[in-house]
């Protein structure tokens, strides 16, 4: 009976199971053939797929992000800054002040391109106050003199970025430099003058830098007294130098080289004081190891070393120890300062210098050796207007850079150690004595 019923059937194969012929995923019902197929279908979409790609190079800092924009002989240059606490009372001229010392045509020792570098706030603003919001910066250019640079379109000009740009994007702006021009700064200083505002509003920390070399002028150490030295001090004389004597010596070895068409280097020193301890952290994240590559990401820049830098070296581990010790206010100091203010990483407090080198200007008025972009050996003389010392005017471009990276650390201190109470006694800020010898708190200082 079982057999007949089976033989009755127009095939025994299984109808469950069975390959897809119509490339969709599912089951598939093989019924009689004397009935349609039928299939159960579930459609599966396909995972989104996304290409993003991220150019590097223009953003810095993490909670306090800076991204800079324009080219040297755009229509303008500026910032967007995203992550400015609000309620911040900011100006034009809050930034005005930083971008006139870095503006060009100074003095006789900078390019004479003349900019006023004159800024505008754009957006996150209110009343005078910082709304929270990106606020973006712009400055235009004024004079431009593109017709300059007609032999660099052909040539590259040695030890300058006009070959690397080539190499890495197939093309470059041929124009000032475009990107790699240090006219790119001005976003840099613009968004620094507004983190020394604030980095000053919370702890009175306060930034300064100034020329201590220029070629074969050195300013002897101790000269300057880095606690003590103030921004007029600095600011009397176009090299930036606070000891009149060494700024005289800087300025005539300036005047030697500009008028030979040749340029020179030297170093900038920056101190930070007042700064809150505990900035910085453990392993990649460390306050010298940001410091250094904002430092090293500022054009021309060669070298950089904090504290005792590479002086240290020959120094025995009791000679260049900095031990502690309990001051007469009750705080926990260090004798000396060799550790530039920085131990582990993270702040302890006291005073952090260090010392930026910068090599003489790539581009110069005499005739030099090249290639051709066709690959054919040529000589060039670069036109132009150029510092024949970048010195004087890389001083606030290391400010800015420094007060960025302080002001991003101790937002990042804030967000992971500030949620719940500290302890006082190990994480206050040192505290200065007040002018009648009495102990001044972190609220009246």
């Amino acid at each position: 009976m079982a057999s007949a019923a089976s033989a009755s059937l127009p095939s025994s194969k299984p109808f469950l199971g069975g390959s897809r012929t119509d490339g969709l995923s599912g089951l598939a019902f093989r019924l009689p053939s004397t009935v349609d197929q039928i299939s159960i279908r579930r459609r599966i979409s396909p995972a989104p797929r996304r290409l993003e790609v991220r150019a590097g190079g223009d953003k810095f800092g993490k909670h306090f992000e800076v991204t800079t924009y324009g080219e040297s002989h755009g229509g303008g240059v500026g910032c967007i800054i995203s992550g400015c606490p609000p309620r911040i009372p900011l100006s034009e001229e809050d930034l005005q002040f930083e971008l006139d010392r870095r503006r060009p045509g100074q003095s006789r020792i900078t390019t004479p391109r003349k900019e006023t570098d004159t800024c505008r706030i754009l957006s996150g603003l209110f009343e005078g106050t910082t709304t929270g919001t990106s606020i973006c910066v712009f400055v235009p250019n004024t004079d431009q003199r593109g017709h300059d640079y007609s032999e660099m379109s052909i040539a590259y000009r040695p030890s300058h970025a006009d070959a690397t740009y080539d190499f890495k994007y197939g093309l470059r702006a041929i124009q000032g430099g475009g990107r790699s021009s240090a006219r790119e700064t001005i976003g840099r200083v613009a968004a620094g003058a507004l983190a020394k505002k604030i980095l000053k509003m919370y702890a009175g920390t306060e930034i300064l830098a100034y020329v201590s070399q220029v070629h074969k002028v050195v300013l002897p150490e101790g000269v300057v007294d880095n606690e003590t030295v103030t921004l007029d001090e600095i600011e009397s004389n176009i090299v930036r130098c606070p000891d009149p004597e060494y700024a005289q010596k800087m300025i005539e070895a300036i005047d030697a080289v500009r008028v030979k068409g040749e340029s020179v280097g030297g170093i900038v020193t920056c101190i930070a004081r007042n700064v809150p301890r505990g900035l910085g952290c453990p392993v990649f994240d460390k306050l010298e190891a940001d410091l250094a590559k904002a430092m090293l990401s500022l054009p021309a820049t060669k070298g950089f070393e904090f504290g005792s830098g590479f002086a240290g070296t020959f120094l025995t581990g009791s000679e260049h120890n900095d031990e502690f010790y309990m001051d007469e206010l009750g705080n926990v100091r260090t004798r000396t300062n060799r550790s530039g203010g920085i131990q582990g990483g993270i702040s302890n407090g006291e005073t952090i210098y260090m010392r930026i080198a910068f090599k003489p200007t790539s581009t110069i008025g005499k005739k030099q050796n090249t290639v051709t972009r066709d690959r054919h050996e040529t000589e060039l003389i670069a036109r132009g207007r150029h510092d024949p010392c970048v010195v004087p005017r890389a001083v606030p471009m290391v400010e800015a850079m420094v007060a960025l990276v302080l002001l991003d650390q101790l937002m990042a201190h804030t967000a992971q150690c500030g949620l719940f109470p500290s302890n006082p006694a190990l994480q206050q800020q040192i505290v200065p004595a007040a002018p009648d010898g009495s102990l001044l708190t972190q609220e009246t200082a």
